[in-house]
């Protein structure tokens, strides 16, 4: 069931005093896959600033803008239209051997890495190895993986921070949807099987009522490489489907931060951010 779909993702800072420079990356702009169509989007800063588009080298759509005159707030808010369609995720189909050539290898080498972040812990990388040991094909094992991390780690917001690595969360079974990435994202290059992560936005109801807004947030899921890449959400044990829609992919959260920077002068007072996305088609 395809569906259309408006996000409004807004991020504010407020300051104790004047912020007198402010360089900055934004990666809220949704892009166009075989799974969805942009049909609309909009990037708003104010203040008013000088601002420079491109796209990065994992292909995502950034906007990297800087206010140089005093300021006691900054606010961004991206507004987009995304007319999603995902077509069904093909059964695996790649072999182990396959998978360990030296074309899958190099082509995508970044994805294969293992820094802190997602260097799983010892107990955990043992059990991955069982679970492939298990699986006749990467695919199979893929999902076995997400299943069992989906099945014992508690989605409990609070329990992390987005510098928390993959084995902290596993040590105490509990995180958000980026810990749980990260931690599957390190189990499958433990096997040898390209693992990214994908950040984005997803409607809560699996059957949204056309034209109510609804409150939601950033989230995050898993893709592995299997001829083409399979993408599986972790905190909500499924395969995306026409309510999500993709923002940025990378080896990591760093790579995929809705929004960075820095900035000189007063500290922050407070932050908040907002997303609503409504279904209007």
């Amino acid at each position: 069931m395809s569906m259309q779909l408006r996000i409004v993702h807004t991020t504010g800072f407020e300051y104790d005093g004047k912020a007198v420079a402010s360089y900055n990356q934004a990666r809220m702009t949704p892009v166009t896959t075989p799974g969805q169509i942009v049909v609309h989007s909009r990037l708003e800063v104010s203040p008013k600033p000088w601002t420079f588009e491109y796209r990065d080298y994992f292909g995502t759509h950034v906007t990297a803008f800087e206010v140089v005159d005093p300021h006691d707030s900054l606010t961004v808010r991206a507004t987009s239209t995304v007319q999603t369609s995902r077509p069904p995720t093909p059964p695996p189909s790649t072999t182990w051997a396959a998978l360990a050539e030296r074309e899958v290898a190099d082509r995508w080498t970044e994805y294969l890495t293992l820094p802190e972040l997602v260097e799983p812990p010892a107990d955990f990388a043992r059990r991955a190895a069982g679970v492939g040991a298990d699986s006749a094909l990467p695919g199979e094992a893929a999902l076995a993986l997400c299943r069992m991390v989906a099945d014992e780690v508690e989605h409990r917001p609070g329990s992390t921070d987005v510098q928390t690595p993959a084995a902290a969360a596993w040590g105490q079974r509990a995180g958000v949807c980026q810990d749980m990435v990260h931690l599957v994202i390190g189990g499958l290059r433990s096997l040898g099987i390209p693992a990214r992560y994908v950040s984005g936005y997803f409607h809560p109801s699996s059957d949204p009522v056309v034209g109510e807004p609804v409150a939601g947030e950033s989230h995050a899921w898993v893709e592995w490489w299997d001829d083409g890449w399979h993408p599986f959400d972790l905190t909500n044990d499924r395969e995306p489907s026409d309510q999500y829609v993709t923002v940025a992919t990378g080896r990591d959260y760093t790579d995929v931060k809705p929004l960075s920077g820095i900035y000189s002068g007063a500290a922050t007072s407070r932050m908040f951010v907002e997303v609503e996305v409504t279904r209007l088609a």
